[in-house]
């Protein structure tokens, strides 16, 4: 999934490409995660060099979730319900957790709050101080 300003459609030459890849197996840790995603960097280098010699200084920002680490959360998902954009879902694994985040949003009562160029999400309006509620 691509998400960010690149899914939103609102890049600038500058923006970097946020990726979300969620596979099995992965390493642990993110370092070891970040060196196996190298070979994909390596294939795209001479493309990112020409777009930046186009004015495009671009870099890729990956993001890397086993599906049981999709499953626990993030509060990273809450953009990608508008922004992200699906590049490969095989199994509908994404598909289908995204559509029970947004389930569980809505029982909660959550917004997106817009206000210009910027967001933010309040994520039980009804919330009373010393209530605990998940996601």
């Amino acid at each position: 999934m691509v998400f960010g300003s690149v899914g939103r459609g609102s890049p600038h030459p500058d923006s970097d490409v946020d990726v979300l890849v969620v596979a099995e197996p992965l390493p642990d840790g993110r370092m070891p995660r970040v060196r196996d995603f190298a070979a994909v960097k390596n294939a795209l280098a001479a493309r990112l060099t020409r777009l930046a010699e186009e004015g495009i200084h671009t870099t890729l920002a990956p993001i890397f979730k086993t599906p049981a680490e999709v499953r626990r959360g993030s509060l990273l998902f809450l953009d990608m319900i508008d922004d992200g954009r699906v590049l490969f879902d095989r199994s509908g694994f994404w598909r289908d957790f995204i559509q029970d985040f947004q389930e569980r949003l809505r029982r909660l009562g959550a917004r997106k709050i817009i206000t210009g160029d910027r967001w933010y999400w309040d994520l039980k309006p009804d919330y009373k101080v010393g209530e605990i509620f998940e996601i």
